[in-house]
């Protein structure tokens, strides 16, 4: 009976009879494919080729088969290292098979006594081990060791987030890993964050079982890629078996050893792992129950086995993950001076690494990435000491989530850096209210029938009009509160308002910081580089004056007035302590004056100012009233109900208060009437999400498209919180709001799921918002801006020539 079947399920290589020799040329590419299918000898007498498929008849006559896994080669790339090394396969479609661990990686000289590359063990009584990546006989040369030292019960634990799969060599499994031409030193991450490590190397063993087809069973791998002497090597394949992935490598062995266990957990090369590696990592403790505080203290502890490439980096965090739950489970309070030798390699190892290497920049990034690393192991170490008692009720994500305000903490870094550029404050702030040339400011403006005012950041003489406007007998304000909201750093020089910037500095207090840097510029009596509209120019400031030297000033005038500065980012919500600073600030000054006026100013009166004005348009109408809400607006206009806010995460917040249809339309009443002030800008707080995302699809490049992304995120994030704080508004007026925005959020919203939402936020309707990293409070909250200001250190750090 005639049957198909496919040729990778046999076992020995055949070579086709002589009869095949003869066939037409278009035979030719059955021919040769027939000399790499698998079909035992025994079974074969001869086979016949057509235009469709080799058909096989066996010796005894009562088979007959057609093989049908023909190979497309079309859809392979082929490539070679240089020149002079010869053309082949490539995997993945770009990367060549590089030996994965090379000789002078082993350190501390283990592998042929123990098994693997640095093997260790960590100092104390613990068992915690250490290693680099094995071969699969000196895995089972590892197990035995372990053994041999009594460990009854061992975790072993994959710290590898790339792919590894391993050859067939002397009767061993060698590991090797895919490489790209432009660096065969560095093993690849983030390949698809959609597939698994583990999904990967199957991909890549079934891609060299075909390459091996298509080359005689045969494919290129490198050893020496120092000085390529007699490379590449040839491996034979003439199975799947003859290729094994990480798992069976570590698997297999285990059957003998079913009290074993084998985890992968991927982390990163730098910086802290994701929550959902350690979320993973908390699994493996909840199903460990000799690693329960509830265990059977009798039976002696699990041993630990933490493997990566070299058994270096990765290795060490693993281990110190290890010395942790350790040292949790003996109830200690005090550090374990091994966990204190672990952290030491591990910086000494980032230490030596940065050795050759004069890039400032390069030594930025790795401090910093070493920083977050050894925050996120204090975080996790808090989490222990929480959730361990109650037997981890709470993953981690769940428990950072009900502890928001961590990820603050983890952001308020100062990076200095040596130079300065000075930035006219006209050029940053455009005036698209047309109001300079009577308030001398830009973008003057009024919320109807409100004390409420914005505008760009005023010089001397332009606050002086200001207060006389204010303070003239048609308005006649009494009281009044100044709100400056910048976080950067500003200057009066020579009666113009100057801006020094620099990504990637953040100042606690800016007021100290210009003070210092006015003296600076004082001393300094050199010329300066200014960027204008127009050009740079070189400037001698004569005078300098602070912010706060200018309203001082105002104030011997103006006895009425106050002065405060709340620091807000630009274009993000702002931090639950902002709202706390301008709640209060404005409660303070209603108790004094129910009247009092408010006035907020940012660099150009827009993004800032804008967001505080509906913040005070909510209070104030918490206090004094709400006006009467109009029916919904009928829109006629594409995708309305985006315009309207009306966004899945939105909705899913809203679902969640309180009311919360309620809540949300207040705070789109008090955007549209903070709107309208400002209608030649077309800019309206909610609007601008939907139409920053659009432009997404419009953009020039890949940096300038994530760009678009994590602003139209920001802005999402900003509306929900405005909805957020007018629903605390709302739940805390009978207490006269003494609880704080801040306490809510942590207390209350938190534990309702609020975090949880923000942590995974984006625009669901039109994609998966976990496919960008910035749908991440981690990665959202980070200081993104360009805005960002800097102060130096010194005089001479001032650009002056």
């Amino acid at each position: 009976m005639g049957t198909s079947a496919s040729a990778t399920s046999q076992a020995a290589p055949f070579a086709p009879t002589h009869q095949a020799d003869h066939q037409g040329n278009g035979m030719a590419e059955h021919r040769r494919f027939l000399q790499s299918v698998n079909i035992r000898n025994s079974k074969a007498k001869s086979i016949i080729t057509n235009k469709v498929a080799p058909v096989v008849i066996t010796k005894n006559c009562r088979e007959e088969f057609q093989i049908h896994d023909k190979i497309q080669s079309a859809n392979y790339s082929m490539g070679r290292i240089s020149d002079l090394l010869p053309e082949h396969y490539l995997v993945l479609g770009e990367f060549f098979m590089v030996q994965d661990v090379y000789n002078r990686a082993d350190v501390l000289n283990t592998t042929k006594s123990h098994g693997s590359p640095n093997f260790r063990k960590v100092k104390g009584n613990y068992p915690l081990f250490g290693m680099g990546q094995p071969s699969l006989s000196g895995f089972k040369q590892v197990l035995q060791r372990l053994q041999i030292d009594g460990c009854e019960v061992m975790i072993f634990i994959c710290l590898r987030e790339e792919p590894v799969v391993f050859f067939r060599s002397d009767g061993d499994f060698i590991p090797y890993t895919p490489r790209g031409r432009e660096n065969l030193h560095e093993n690849l991450h983030d390949l698809d964050r959609e597939l698994s490590a583990e999904q990967i190397e199957l991909s890549i063993r079934k891609e060299l079982c075909d390459f091996a087809k298509l080359s005689e069973n045969m494919f290129y791998v490198y050893n020496d890629i120092e000085h390529f002497k007699d490379e590449p090597q040839q491996v034979q394949i003439l199975s799947e078996e003859d290729i094994h992935v990480t798992e069976e490598v570590y698997k297999r062995p285990l059957f003998s050893q079913p009290l074993h266990r084998y985890y992968r957990l991927p982390l990163p090369m730098e910086g802290a792992p994701l929550e959902e590696t350690f979320d993973a990592f908390v699994n493996i403790l909840r199903e460990t129950p000799n690693l329960s505080l509830m265990r059977d203290s009798s039976r002696p502890l699990p041993a630990l086995l933490f493997s990566c490439q070299v058994g270096v980096g990765r290795t060490n965090l693993g281990l110190i993950l290890g010395a942790i739950v350790f040292h949790r489970l003996q109830g200690a309070s005090k550090s374990p001076r091994y966990l204190l030798n672990c952290q030491y390699n591990f910086n000494y190892c980032l230490l030596s690494q940065r050795r050759g290497s004069s890039t400032k920049g390069y030594f930025l990034q790795r401090t910093l990435q070493s920083l977050e690393r050894y925050v996120y192991l204090l975080i996790f170490n808090a989490y222990l000491h929480d959730q361990y008692p109650q037997a981890f009720p709470q993953n981690f994500s769940q428990w950072l989530c009900m502890n928001a305000w961590i990820y603050r903490l983890l952001f308020r870094t100062c990076s200095c850096k040596s130079a300065i550029t000075w930035f006219l404050n006209e050029f940053l702030a455009t005036d698209l209210l047309s109001t300079a040339k009577e308030m001398k400011v830009a973008n003057f403006r009024r919320v109807s029938k409100m004390a409420l005012y914005g505008m760009a950041q005023p010089n001397s003489e332009a606050l002086a009009v200001v207060m006389s406007y204010l303070t003239d007998q048609r308005r006649g304000h009494s009281t009044i509160l100044w709100l400056n909201l910048q976080e950067e750093l500003v200057l009066e020089a020579n009666g113009q308002m100057f801006t020094p910037r620099e990504p990637g500095s953040i100042w606690p207090s800016p007021q100290e910081m210009e003070l210092a840097l006015k003296q600076d510029v004082l001393r300094c009596e050199k010329w300066l580089e200014v960027i204008t509209e127009q050009d740079k120019q070189m400037r001698m400031f004569k005078t300098c004056h602070t912010i706060e030297e200018l309203f001082v000033h105002q104030k011997s005038i103006h006895p009425s007035l106050s002065y405060q500065r709340i620091p807000m980012s630009d274009c993000c919500a702002p931090k639950e302590e902002v709202f706390d600073h301008l709640l209060e600030a404005m409660k303070s000054s209603l108790a004094e004056n129910p009247k009092c006026a408010f006035i907020f100013n940012c660099h150009n009166g827009k993004d800032r100012t804008t967001a505080a004005m509906v913040i005070a348009t909510l209070t104030l109408w918490h206090i004094n009233g709400f006006p009467e809400c109009e029916e919904d607006e009928i829109v006629s206009v594409p995708d309305a109900k985006y315009t309207k806010g009306e966004f899945e995460v939105v909705m899913q917040v809203v679902r969640v208060l309180p009311d919360g249809h309620r809540v949300k339309r207040e705070v789109d009443v008090a955007l549209d009437v903070v709107s309208e002030t400002m209608t030649p800008m077309h800019y309206h707080l909610r609007e601008i999400i939907i139409s920053t995302y659009r432009q997404i699809k419009m953009a020039k490049s890949e940096a300038d498209a994530q760009w678009l992304r994590l602003r139209s995120l920001q802005y999402l994030e900003r509306y929900i919180y405005l909805i957020l704080f007018n629903c605390y508004l709302h739940l805390e007026k009978k207490d006269s709001w003494r609880r704080s925005f801040s306490q809510w959020m942590y207390q209350v919203a938190a534990r309702a799921g609020v975090y949880a939402i923000l942590n995974h936020l984006g625009f669901s309707e039109f994609e998966n918002p976990d496919d960008s990293p910035m749908a991440r409070l981690r990665f959202r909250w980070l200081p993104h801006s360009t805005e960002h200001l800097f102060y130096p250190s010194c005089p001479s750090d001032l650009n002056c020539t």
